[in-house]
């Protein structure tokens, strides 16, 4: 092994403390999750939901100064920040991208249980990421590695265990500033601001039909299934159940054909003609161009802190704590 490569023993029982850590961040997740979802009920019986109304505009009556931005400038300038974000390399600027992207969902007045559903989604992933990679990312000069008692045999880099850690941080980072970004105007408002920033008209109608639907087929799922659980189909891992989840599939393919072919007949009977008819006026304001430079210029900032800062890591607080012992001793 390379001599330069930094070797640091623990007792096994240290593996409790992240391990501990991971579940109940897990578990705090889904409290939040819970108490957000009924606080908002007065009654104990959960309203059913509307299925022709899409969900990810939801919060779109709201008003913030995102609602009151302009859609096209918005989306312009938050995707870039977005990008900007998925290009940081450094751990510290990650979090610095997070807090931004939480006080954006805040300044935006959205109930931060959307995010957190979508975040706690991405925790079983993200945690394991966070277990494979330090055990798996080769070991490179300069680099510390943690040997735990008994498993020897699975040296944790910190390295990887940074890089892993940079990855979450900047996909929960993305996946916050969603929620500013689509979820504080119309859906069919944002995409006609796609298609006044130039992107394809098919597109555009292929992701508002998409979005449209996709929740009246999962409404239709849902019904079949709740017929099929009537008629007493219960999942077993036998042949049966395969056979009976093969005609379930192949029945919603067809019942979405028929209703895609109705849909279809419906829109060229109000006039469809291939193109995305656009009722929306769009005014740009000095304001606008003022919260679009501002976003633009954080990615900036971020990318010029990435490549010309070198901010502390894992290993930078890793080693600092090991001489530290070291020169106690």
């Amino acid at each position: 092994m390379d001599p330069s490569i930094h070797i640091v023993g623990l007792p096994l029982g240290f593996l409790a403390l992240p391990i501990g850590g991971l579940v109940l961040l897990w578990l705090v997740s889904f409290l939040l999750l819970g108490t957000s979802s009924t606080g908002g009920t007065s009654s104990g019986v959960e309203q059913e939901r509307d299925w022709g109304i899409p969900a990810i505009d939801a919060q779109a009556h709201l008003d913030s100064p995102f609602h009151r931005w302009d859609p096209r400038i918005k989306i312009a300038s938050l995707t870039f920040f977005i990008f900007c974000v998925a290009s940081v390399s450094q751990l510290s600027l990650a979090f610095f991208a997070v807090t931004c992207a939480a006080l954006s969902v805040r300044i935006a007045r959205i109930p931060f249980r959307r995010p957190l559903r979508r975040l706690t989604a991405m925790g079983a992933f993200l945690a394991l990421l966070l277990v494979v990679m330090p055990l798996t990312v080769p070991a490179r000069s300069g680099d510390t590695l943690i040997v735990f008692d008994r498993l020897s045999s699975f040296p944790f880099s910190l390295r990887g265990f940074q890089l892993a850690l940079l990855i979450c941080l900047k996909a929960s980072a993305i996946a916050l500033m969603i929620e500013p970004l689509l979820g504080t105007s119309l859906f069919s408002v944002t995409i006609q601001a796609l298609a006044r920033l130039k992107v394809p008209s098919m597109v555009c109608q292929m992701i508002l039909l998409a979005h449209r639907y996709i929740f009246v087929f999962q409404n239709e799922a849902g019904r079949m299934r709740k017929g099929m659980s009537a008629r007493g189909f219960h999942e077993r891992t036998d042949i049966e159940t395969l056979r009976t989840i093969g005609n379930f599939l192949g029945m919603l393919l067809v019942r979405s054909f028929e209703r895609t072919q109705r849909v279809y007949e419906a829109m060229l009977a109000r006039g469809y003609d291939g193109n995305l008819q656009s009722n929306v006026e769009f005014n740009a304001q000095d304001k606008d161009w003022v919260k679009g430079a501002f976003w633009i210029a954080m990615g900036v900032v971020l990318l010029i802190a990435d490549r010309t800062w070198e901010l502390p890591g894992v290993q930078v607080f890793w080693k600092i704590i090991h001489e530290t012992n070291l020169s106690g001793n």
